[in-house]
């Protein structure tokens, strides 16, 4: 199958205890998604994939652990952190109205007041409620919080995210210049403190 007929169900962050379990990020709210004997498709960084079969799981925190069958040891699971678990488009789960999936948001054009802003290059979970919307600009990398007070509509057939954000936030969000980096880190010298900026964050679910 080609690489656009697969969606991304979670990706795996970290080895999680000492007989090859892993824990992931989700990027699914359907409940009761995945279950033992279950298959996925690990997809790595250099686009290769492997069939896994889910021999058990249970939720830890905000993440979910996943033990693989014939995946038993810590070195085992190593090899299988950054990867997106994965499954093909014919086994999408039926959303709800008003529900996007991430893999469909990927590639959109995001137009702010009807103006647009750049492409989604990405969607990042876990840095607060709201997944971060990654787009690409000339130069410059916003990051958008997904949120529902800000959202417009989500036309797929155009491949659009339309947004209404607040005044200020491109600003807020866009990369610091090397004067601005320069400013902050003598403003903190001295302190203990790494400079980095505040970027605000908002609600909604995928």
């Amino acid at each position: 199958m080609e690489a656009n007929e697969f969606i991304t169900l979670a990706r795996v962050v970290k080895t999680q205890g000492r007989r090859g379990e892993v824990a992931a990020e989700v990027h699914s709210d359907i409940p009761d998604r995945f279950a033992p004997g279950m298959k996925l498709f690990a997809l790595s960084d250099i686009g290769a994939r492997r069939e896994l079969e889910i021999e058990g799981l249970w939720a830890h925190g905000r993440l979910v652990v996943f033990k693989f069958v014939a995946i038993d040891s810590i070195s085992d699971a190593e090899k299988l952190v950054g990867v997106e678990l994965q499954v093909s488009c014919s086994q999408r789960a039926q959303l709800e109205p008003g529900w996007t999936y991430v893999s469909d948001l990927v590639g959109c054009t995001l137009l702010d007041h009807g103006c647009e802003v750049g492409r989604i290059d990405n969607v990042q979970f876990g840095a607060g409620e709201a997944p971060l919307l990654i787009i690409a600009n000339v130069g410059n990398n916003f990051e958008i919080p997904f949120a529902e007070a800000y959202l417009e509509s989500v036309d797929l057939s155009r491949k659009q995210v339309r947004m209404t954000l607040p005044e200020g936030m491109l600003e807020i969000n866009a990369p610091m210049t090397e004067e601005e980096k320069r400013q902050q880190g003598s403003d903190l010298k001295g302190h203990g403190l790494k400079p980095r900026r505040q970027r605000q964050r908002s609600n909604r679910g995928l």
